[in-house]
């Protein structure tokens, strides 16, 4: 009688066990998820496709994706649980500020300093936030949804991370996934729309070297540009003023350790941090939903429209620009802010027309522009949805 109790409670025990384990809850969703996040750490490794950012990612999708019993305090939406409390910094909006920091410590504006016409190709290629955001309302999104879908187009993850904390949480994890995926596939999705639009009269323009950029101006752009469009849109302000404060402690000369700590292991860290909980985020149970497919496809769209504005507004512009004066066409793709990779692409672009036409410091200016830009974006989507 002993046994059969004693085999009998090592067997309920057994059974309790196996239904805790990830085999016994998982579903088709959790599967599917698990393959993204392979094919992310796939890009990463095999493709050199933004590793630092789809590598993280991938990860988290796969750590998300473990099937448990709600309960146990380990989910990344369980409270107390230790994802939960890293996700804190991506729910309340801490990490985008803290990379822009970052990216300004680590950013020279002299391109867009010596050629300050070079901001409105930035600001052209914003159009594609604001045709999601009007196709999103159109397709039944509220207001603040589609505010935070349309940053997508804008190609900068911490800026759409920023944004939907504040007006679509719950759709966070799509839409940061969607924004970081487009900004990978930067060098997969722009050369055919480039080379669409583009003559190969246009592809050939040369643009003449931009000029020398005084210690001073640069010490003066960050300053000045905090200043006026903050005040412009003091909504921005997170992302604006740790852009240009990092940017000032580079270029000030008296900071050097500090610019250094913010765009070496301080950006490092966040980025870990924010591409694990960001990918952990997509917890099937939550994540698979028609909205998110939505989202894929309207940012996708979104992208890809920024990348019509910006090319097609330089086209528009050279007919106001004498001969000599005119600007590459293939530049007006880095007025997405997928710094420095949409540069890079104008630059590989270019050279394959012409091997000694080196447009990536040109490109260099619209892509920093493009920076700005999207935290404009989302400072005025967030003055008027919030």
């Amino acid at each position: 009688m002993e046994n059969h109790s004693f085999f009998q409670f090592i067997g309920e025990n057994l059974q309790q066990f196996l239904g805790y384990t990830g085999f016994a809850n998982v579903t088709w969703g959790h599967l599917a998820m698990i393959v993204v996040g392979l094919f992310f750490i796939y890009l990463a490794i095999a493709k050199k496709y933004e590793p630092m950012l789809l590598l993280p990612i991938g990860f988290g999708i796969l750590v998300g994706n473990i099937p448990f019993v709600p309960g146990l305090q380990i989910g990344i939406y369980e409270d107390g649980s230790v994802l939960n409390y890293l996700y804190f910094g991506v729910l309340k909006g801490v990490y985008p500020p803290l990379i822009f920091l970052g990216i300004g410590a680590m950013t020279d504006f002299s391109a867009l300093i010596s050629n300050p016409k070079l901001m409105l190709i930035g600001a052209a290629a914003q159009l594609g936030i604001f045709a999601a955001y009007m196709t999103a309302l159109a397709l039944g999104f509220t207001a603040a949804e589609a505010g935070a879908i349309g940053i997508i187009g804008g190609a900068d993850g911490p800026t759409a991370i920023f944004l939907s904390s504040k007006l679509a949480p719950d759709l966070m994890g799509a839409i940061a996934i969607a924004a970081y995926s487009y900004m990978a596939l930067v060098p997969v999705i722009q050369p055919p729309i480039m080379k669409l639009l583009t003559t190969k009269k246009e592809r050939l323009i040369r643009m003449k070297p931009p000029r020398q950029v005084s210690q001073r101006e640069k010490i003066l752009f960050p300053i000045i540009g905090m200043l006026l469009t903050c005040f412009l849109v003091p909504s921005g302000l997170p992302l604006l003023g740790m852009l240009f404060f990092g940017n000032l402690l580079k270029e000030s000369g008296v900071t050097k350790r500090l610019a250094t700590t913010a765009s070496g292991p301080m950006i490092d860290i966040v980025t870990i941090l924010i591409g694990l909980t960001v990918g952990a985020s997509t917890q099937a149970t939550t994540f698979i939903t028609w909205k998110s497919l939505g989202i894929f496809g309207l940012g996708a769209a979104s992208f890809v429209v920024a990348t019509f504005g910006g090319v097609l507004f330089v086209k528009f512009f050279n007919l106001f620009l004498k001969e000599g004066n005119k600007i590459n066409p293939l530049i007006g793709n880095a007025g997405v802010s997928a710094v420095p990779d949409s540069a890079r692409v104008s630059q590989e672009v270019g050279m394959k027309y012409d091997k000694t036409n080196y447009l990536l410091m040109h490109a260099m200016g619209p892509n920093v522009a493009g920076v700005i830009g999207s935290a404009v974006a989302a400072g005025i989507l967030l003055g008027f949805l919030s």
